[in-house]
C-alpha cells in the first residue's frame, strides 16, 4: 500500500503535468512541459528555416490521437491494420506559437531517415512497407504539405542514415540488408547502387549492429562512418575507403539495435591549413545485449565514450567514462560547443519491448575540459523517453523532446512505458535568469541573411553586463533530422578569423568573423547563428550560406 507521502507526491506531480507547467531547479538545467499530446508520438523530428518542427511516425499501426482536417482520409491498400485512416502520423510544431497542424503522409516512414536541402526543404527518405523506396520532401512555407515520390529510390532504405553534401546532393547508406549506398537527386551517373562492403563485415549474426551507422562529413571531404564498434573514411565519389580506424576498445557495439550515439565535435581554428576532426561515440550495449534482452534478460548499458581525432596521422580512441550509463540517448551540439546526452535506458537494448531502467537524468559533456572533468549530471525529467524517442535543438537554445513509443500499437495503460504523445522542452542553465546580464542579442545581420563562403561577416549584439572580450565567440550550428538517437547532419563551427570583439556604444558591440570557405566545412543551406558569451548564447538567427 502506498505510503501518505507517495500518494501526495504523486498527486501533485499529476496536477504540475496537467497543467503543462512542469519545471526544475535552476542550476542544472530545467524542463518545461510544452504539449500534454500532440496526438502522435514523435518518433522522427526536424527543425525547418521558419522555426517549425516537421513531426512524424509510423503509419501502420492504426488511428493516432490526431485527427487529419478537412475529412481527409488516406487509403493504403498496402496497410495491413487500417487500410482508411482519418487520423494524422504526421505534424507541423510551430515552436514560437506553441500550436500543431496535423500533416498528411501517404507512404509508410517508419524508421526513415532524412536531410534538410540547401533550398531549405527536408528531404525525407526511406521506412518500410510501401515507403522503402519512397522519397517525400517537405517545404517550409505556409499552408504546404507533404509531396510524396513512392518509387524515388534505387534500394529499400529502412534504418539508413542520411547526410547531406558538399555539393547539396544527400547520400543515403545502408539499411536493413542494404550493403550499399545511393544519392538523390538522381543523375545518369548516379542513378544506380554503389557497394559498400564495410557494412556487411560489421553485420553480428543478422543481429545487424549497424543500422542508422553513425556519418559525420569530414573536413576533407570525405565521409567518417561508423557501424558496429568499427569506422572508415569513404571517399564516396570514388567509391573508395581512403582509411581504416582502429576497433573502438573493448569491441562492443554501438549501432541499432544496441543502440549509442555519435557527435562531431565542434570544429574551429577553420582559417588554418589543418583543421582538425574528432568524433564523439557514447553509450551502446555489451555484445549480445540484444539476445539476451530477447530472453528476459535485460544487461546493464554502456558507460563508456570513445573520442577519436579522425585527421590524425595515426589516430587513437580516447575512452571515457559517463557518470551515468546509457543505451538509446541522444546526443545534441547546444550553441556553446558543449554536448547534451539526453533520453534513453540503462538497460537492454533497442526494439520492442528491450528497454529498461530509463535514464530521467540528461548529461552535459564539455570537450575542451580536462579528461575526468567533462560530464556534468542535469536535473531530471519525469517522462520517460526510451524506444522511439528524439531530441532537437531550438533556435531559442532549448532543446525539443518528444516521442517513446516501445510497442507494436499504442499504448497507455497495463505496461511499464506507455507511449508517450507529449512535447517537452529542455532548458539548459544558460537559459537561467541569473546570466541574463550576459547573455548576447544579436542585431546584426537580420535573420535569413544570405552569405557566402569566405565572406567577412560584422555581427553587432547587445550585452548589458560588461563583456569579457576572450570569453566571446560566434557559432553555427546545422539543424539535424533527429530519430533512433542519431542525429543526422548535425555540425557545429566556430567562426573566426576576423578581428576580436569591440564597443560600439554602451551595451553595443562588434565582432568581426570569417564564414567557412569551403562546403567541406559547411555544406550549403541554412545554419544557425549564434554569440556565445562566456559559455551563455544568444539566441539564434537564421543565416544561409552558398
Amino acid at each position: 500500500m502506498m505510503s501518505r507521502t507517495l500518494i501526495l507526491s504523486f498527486l501533485v506531480w499529476q496536477l504540475v503535468y496537467i497543467s503543462g507547467s512542469l519545471t526544475q531547479a535552476a542550476g542544472d538545467g530545467r524542463w518545461e512541459l510544452l504539449k500534454r499530446s500532440i496526438g502522435i508520438s514523435a518518433m522522427h523530428m526536424q527543425l525547418l528555416k521558419n522555426d517549425r518542427v516537421i513531426i512524424f511516425d509510423r503509419t501502420d499501426f492504426g488511428r493516432s490521437n490526431l485527427s487529419l482536417p478537412n475529412g481527409k482520409c488516406r487509403n493504403d491498400p498496402n496497410e495491413i491494420v487500417l487500410k482508411i485512416d482519418c487520423t494524422a502520423h504526421s505534424a507541423e510544431y510551430d515552436v514560437l506559437a506553441n500550436s500543431i497542424r496535423p500533416l498528411m503522409v501517404q507512404t509508410n516512414v517508419w524508421c526513415s531517415s532524412g536531410a534538410v536541402s540547401p533550398d531549405g526543404r527536408l528531404i525525407q527518405t526511406g521506412g518500410s512497407n510501401d515507403g522503402e523506396r519512397a522519397v517525400r520532401i517537405f517545404s517550409p512555407c505556409s499552408g504546404c504539405d507533404w509531396v510524396e515520390q513512392s518509387l524515388g529510390l534505387t534500394a529499400q532504405r529502412w534504418y539508413a542514415t542520411n547526410h547531406i553534401l558538399p555539393d547539396g546532393r544527400v547520400i543515403l547508406i545502408g539499411g536493413r540488408q542494404q550493403f550499399n549506398y545511393e544519392f538523390y537527386p538522381k543523375s545518369a551517373s548516379t542513378n544506380k547502387l554503389f557497394d559498400l562492403p564495410f557494412l556487411l563485415q560489421t553485420t553480428d549474426l543478422n543481429i545487424e549492429n549497424n543500422l542508422y551507422p553513425f556519418v559525420h562529413l569530414n573536413v576533407d571531404g570525405n565521409l567518417f562512418i561508423f557501424a558496429n564498434n568499427r569506422a572508415i573514411l569513404l571517399d564516396y565519389k570514388k567509391n573508395v575507403v581512403v582509411r581504416t580506424y582502429p576497433q573502438m576498445p573493448g569491441g562492443d557495439p554501438r549501432n541499432y539495435p544496441s543502440t549509442g550515439s555519435s557527435v562531431l565535435l565542434p570544429l574551429k581554428n577553420l582559417q588554418q591549413s589543418s583543421i582538425e576532426a574528432e568524433v564523439l561515440v557514447c553509450g551502446g550495449a555489451p555484445k549480445g545485449s540484444f539476445v539476451k534482452a530477447q530472453n528476459g534478460n535485460f544487461v546493464k548499458a554502456l558507460s563508456t565514450c570513445g573520442r577519436i581525432k579522425i585527421t590524425d596521422a595515426s589516430p587513437k580512441w580516447s575512452m571515457e567514462t559517463m557518470p551515468l550509463a546509457r543505451v538509446m540517448g541522444d546526443m545534441i551540439l547546444l550553441p556553446n560547443g558543449y554536448v547534451l546526452i539526453i533520453n534513453g535506458a540503462s538497460r537492454g537494448t533497442a526494439a520492442w519491448e528491450l528497454g529498461r531502467n530509463p535514464v530521467l537524468n540528461p548529461v552535459i559533456y564539455r570537450p575542451d575540459y580536462q579528461s575526468g572533468n567533462r560530464f556534468k549530471v542535469q536535473n531530471p525529467s519525469s517522462i520517460p523517453r526510451v524506444y522511439h524517442s528524439a531530441a532537437i535543438l531550438l533556435r531559442d537554445g532549448r532543446i525539443l523532446v518528444g516521442g517513446s513509443n516501445p510497442h507494436e500499437f499504442y499504448v497507455f495503460t497495463g505496461v511499464l512505458y506507455p507511449t508517450e504523445l507529449s512535447l517537452e522542452a529542455f532548458s539548459p542553465s544558460y537559459l537561467d535568469s541569473d546570466f541574463s546580464h550576459l547573455r548576447p542579442k544579436i542585431i546584426a545581420p537580420d535573420s535569413q541573411a544570405k552569405l557566402k563562403y569566405g565572406q567577412r561577416l560584422v555581427v553587432e549584439f547587445l550585452v548589458t553586463g560588461a563583456v569579457i572580450e576572450k570569453r566571446v565567440m560566434v557559432t553555427m550550428v546545422a539543424p539535424s533530422f533527429g530519430t533512433h538517437s542519431f542525429s543526422m547532419n548535425q555540425r557545429l563551427l566556430v567562426l573566426g578569423g576576423g578581428k576580436a570583439p569591440s564597443s560600439i556604444s554602451k551595451s553595443r558591440y562588434e565582432v568581426e568573423v570569417m564564414m567557412p570557405n569551403s562546403g567541406s566545412l559547411a555544406p550549403s543551406g541554412y545554419y544557425l547563428l549564434f554569440v556565445v558569451h562566456g559559455d551563455i548564447p544568444s539566441e539564434g538567427i537564421w543565416i544561409h550560406i552558398q
